[in-house]
């Protein structure tokens, strides 16, 4: 069988390194699995595809993953036939060699149970303990993962560098020796300042209750808020309704609508206007007469043109975005703007010097082919190296999306997972990095412990003596550290508008940055998510908040994680002395698949001018 399990690997294309041990133990898998040399020789095809392996060699150092894979293949196909029968494999075997007398005395992991986990009272054990189906709080000494096996380490893939070149001993990243570093503790950062907005909902709130009123009052609201602002600019007539026939020359102000299903094209885009001006009715738009436009359902605009026949509104320009010295919070209720400037003014009366030095990183924070959490262990120790002020993470932490999680493959409740592999880590970080050190969590609607609406609540988090550490943000949320504002939306309106986004490139050749388009859409809106209707898999909720989804004044940075290529980018706003710069930063996703991806790294010194940020590849 042996000869038959070479000649198979041959007619295949495939060469075998230590030929001798890997036909030995190809032979017991054929045994131990009752497998035909074709069709092990088909699985291994497989494996080689899935872990995008470079050459065609079949290497003894690849066994104990493909042991793996065949063991996953042959539970898959038994689970179908019988899917209430448990499968016991060698990740358990280890699970429980792994149990101490106490683990054994505990109860055997089963259905996950609604009692609350208690990290105050149970100690930190830096051994890594394993848990129901292998998965552990890491990952077991002589498995290679393709994460593992990674050679590129730490590579900054795109820089942006504004500060003056000092002299320092650091060196830019050290990359290069990562592996035969000694990690060791840095000199101390300094403890930034934080102020959190609390605009948001706040946990354990009621939601699935948003009624068509609520909507209603809340598209209402913007368009109002909109119309009133470009009037109060003293730079556009006053909006009027654009469904009256009129030969002269009209302002309006609008939501852009689609006239039907599917996506905005030059026949279908429709302008509704408010109640207040036109009852809430629609008119067609026309913009053939623009050189340059870029729209999506739910963009407030102002449509400057005319409507002779009452029923089409001819464009002459569009205004999509409102001036910079006015504010969209000017029909804010009185008491929720009074307390806002409270908190803005609190932080202004002692001098901090803006400046903020930050690792911002995006989940998935494990690959898909574990719940190692490998990454995120990688990211942590870079930043114990570096040390910074803060440690910005988003998520999804416990993805919904995960293969595991998805098949309901894990013995442990969310929320345990959460806090043994998530809090667990960065306990141990803050309690090794210092008092110094901050880190923000941002949840995402992906996260499968937490709550699924959007505007969505900050994780309920109780540490002892590491509240001011680690702090919990809603989504989308605001914070300040050292007065540098920051905003943060961990749902991908970037890719979600751009599959919805209508423009046209100006006919005299001028590039066109798209994705710095579709961030200025986030800015120019003042909304964190100016889309409508939503993604369908946005469960937007208009009861709860709405006020969390604006946003009321520039922020210095603005986080936008998405599925689309990772970039820093900087916006400029306005014109003149009104002009205003802000940075856009999509991290990237920390893991990629079975292999890692990107985070940021970022200094920055009081300005996009003076700031060294950089996207580095885990």
């Amino acid at each position: 069988m042996e000869e038959e399990i070479k000649e198979e690997f041959k007619k295949s294309g495939f060469s075998l390194d230590d030929e001798e041990e890997v036909l030995k133990k190809c032979l017991t898998f054929c045994i131990n699995y009752n497998l035909k040399p074709s069709d092990l020789v088909s699985s291994w095809e497989v494996y080689y595809l899935n872990r995008l392996l470079d050459e065609s060699t079949v290497r003894n150092a690849e066994m104990d993953g493909f042991l793996l894979h065949l063991q996953n293949e042959q539970k898959e196909a038994v689970v179908k036939e019988e899917p209430d029968l448990y499968i016991y494999s060698s990740k358990d075997v280890d699970m429980i060699l792994n149990y101490d007398e106490e683990d054994m005395k505990e109860e055997v992991p089963g259905t996950p149970t609604d009692k609350s986990l208690k990290l105050n009272s149970d100690p930190f054990n830096s051994t890594p303990k394993s848990y129901g189906n292998g998965y552990s709080s890491g990952k077991p000494s002589k498995l290679v993962t393709p994460f593992g096996r990674r050679t590129d380490k730490f590579v900054v893939k795109f820089n942006i560098n504004s500060l003056p070149v000092v002299d320092n001993n650091d060196g830019e990243h050290d990359h290069g020796n990562l592996e035969d570093e000694i990690i060791r503790r840095a000199q101390p950062c300094k403890r930034c300042s934080l102020m959190v907005h609390r605009l948001g909902p706040e946990p354990g709130c009621r939601f699935m209750y948003d009624k068509i009123e609520d909507r209603f009052n809340a598209l209402e609201n913007r368009i109002r808020k909109h119309a009133t602002v470009l009037f109060a600019s003293g730079l556009y007539k006053e909006p009027m309704d654009p469904t009256v026939a009129s030969q002269r020359n009209i302002f309006a102000v609008g939501m852009i609508c689609c006239d039907g299903e599917g996506r905005l094209n030059e026949k279908s885009i429709m302008l509704q206007s408010s109640v207040e001006h036109s009852g809430g009715c629609n008119a067609r738009l026309e913009l053939h007469n623009l050189s340059q436009f870029s729209i999506f359902p739910g963009q407030i605009v102002g449509i400057e043109g005319q409507n002779p026949s009452g029923h089409c509104l001819i464009a002459s320009k569009l205004v999509d975005s409102v001036p910079l010295s006015a504010t969209v919070a000017v029909n804010q209720h009185p008491t929720k703007k009074q307390a806002l400037d409270l908190v803005v003014e609190s932080t202004d009366s002692s001098f901090v010097q803006k400046e903020i030095s930050a690792l911002i990183a995006s989940g998935p924070f494990t690959t898909t082919d574990n719940l190692f959490f490998e990454p995120l262990t990688e990211l942590l120790a870079y930043a114990g190296r570096k040390l910074p002020q803060l440690l910005v993470l988003m998520g999804p932490f416990i993805d919904s999306e995960h293969p595991e999680v998805k098949k309901g493959a894990v013995d442990r409740s969310f929320d345990e997972l959460f806090c043994q592999e998530i809090l667990r880590r960065l306990q141990d970080h803050v309690e090794y990095a210092g008092s110094n050190v901050r880190v923000i969590l941002v949840p995402s609607i992906r996260d499968a412990q937490h709550d699924f609406v959007f505007p969505q609540p900050a994780f309920d988090i109780h540490l002892p003596n590491l509240e001011h550490q680690i702090t919990g943000l809603t989504n989308p949320g605001i914070f300040e550290a050292n007065q540098v504002k920051v905003g943060c939306c961990t749902v991908d309106i970037l890719k979600q508008i751009s599959g919805e986004e209508m423009s046209r490139n100006p006919t005299d050749g001028t590039p066109s940055d798209r994705m710095s388009r579709l961030a200025n859409h986030i800015i120019s809106q003042r909304s964190f998510y100016p889309l409508y209707p939503p993604a369908e898999e946005v469960p937007l909720d208009f009861s709860l908040a709405p006020e969390a989804l604006q946003i009321t004044s520039i922020p210095d940075i603005l986080i936008l994680p998405s599925d689309m290529k990772y970039f820093i980018k900087v916006l400029t706003l306005g014109e003149g002395e009104e002009q205003r710069k802000c940075i856009c930063i999509n991290p990237g996703r920390l893991a990629k698949g079975e292999g890692g991806g990107t985070f940021v790294e970022l200094n920055y010194q009081g300005s996009p001018d003076k700031m060294n940020a950089s996207i580095i590849g885990i």
